[in-house]
């Protein structure tokens, strides 16, 4: 006869998997971690118990608005797009090679997460301007002005929106195994084929968590935009811009926008919890 398969017991003698066990949290731990809930949770909940909930609808579906937003999703995109093209094959150089100076290269691709975007704008100026570095090659040869178009809003999503798309890329390429892409190069398939055809569908999920955090940033960009693009309705007002404006002038529409821009947000959370949030 064959023994009986045994079903592991807890403490307590009753069988089952086995659960972490809860202990009390400390008191000077505690107290901290509440203050610091409140102090997120508590301007959120402003925002929400302010809202003109009865004339929110109307707010909503003004020319204004739907403008910005429309504006702000398809710069957005455009800027993801963008990062995507760049950024992908940037991780991929971080994650795979090994060359001089590329611990420099990282700093300098994460520099705009710690940047001030206004700085950052004034950069984007200074380098894509009409009497930029660059900018001002791009006007005499091609007649391409950037600042103060639409283009400029792109631009200027882009610069801070690319690092969080290289950053979640690279950590992914980190954590996926380099020999399949090796194994397809000793088959005869050269590195890019194997690139395309391996990697990226083992990466494929970082890439998609990258691209939504990336979005989800572009969409709020405020100093760069404001600097290197300006604020012009219908070419340049993205939905935070919009808020500004609207603060000054009316502060039931900048409430109104502002609940928009966090419901993005946390839809944007909710997607992305799966990947990096752990299941309780």
């Amino acid at each position: 006869m064959t023994r009986a398969h045994k079903t592991p017991r807890d403490r307590t003698g009753r069988t089952g998997a086995r659960r972490p066990v809860r202990r009390g949290v400390p008191l000077p731990i505690l107290v901290p971690a509440l203050a610091g809930l409140a102090f997120l949770l508590l301007p959120l909940i402003a925002l929400l118990v302010r809202t003109p909930w009865r004339s929110l609808p109307d707010q909503l579906t003004s020319a204004a608005v739907w403008e910005a937003l429309r504006l702000s999703l398809v710069c957005a995109t455009a800027a993801t797009v963008l990062s995507l093209v760049v950024g992908v094959p940037l991780a991929w150089l971080l994650a795979r090679t090994d060359f001089p100076g590329r611990g420099l290269v990282r700093a300098l691709v994460t520099l705009p997460l710690v940047l001030p975007p206004v700085v950052g704008g004034v950069a984007l100026l200074l380098a894509l301007g009409r009497n930029g570095v660059v900018g001002q090659w791009l006007d005499a040869w091609f007649g391409i002005t950037l600042p103060f178009t639409t283009a400029g809003v792109v631009v200027a999503e882009t610069f801070v929106a690319l690092p969080f798309l290289v950053i979640s890329v690279e950590g992914t390429l980190r954590a996926a195994d380099p020999r399949y892409e090796e194994a397809a190069t000793t088959l005869g398939a050269s590195r890019f084929t194997a690139f395309r055809r391996v990697t990226l569908p083992l990466i494929a999920p970082g890439i998609a968590a990258g691209a939504v955090l990336a979005w989800a940033r572009a969409l709020g960009e405020f100093g760069a935009t404001i600097t290197f693009a300006g604020n012009f309705p219908g070419r340049t007002q993205t939905m935070p811009l919009a808020v500004y404006l609207a603060l000054q002038n009316d502060p039931a529409a900048a409430i109104a926008l502002s609940l928009v821009l966090l419901a993005v947000s946390i839809a944007v959370l909710a997607g992305l919890r799966d990947r990096w949030m752990t299941p309780s």
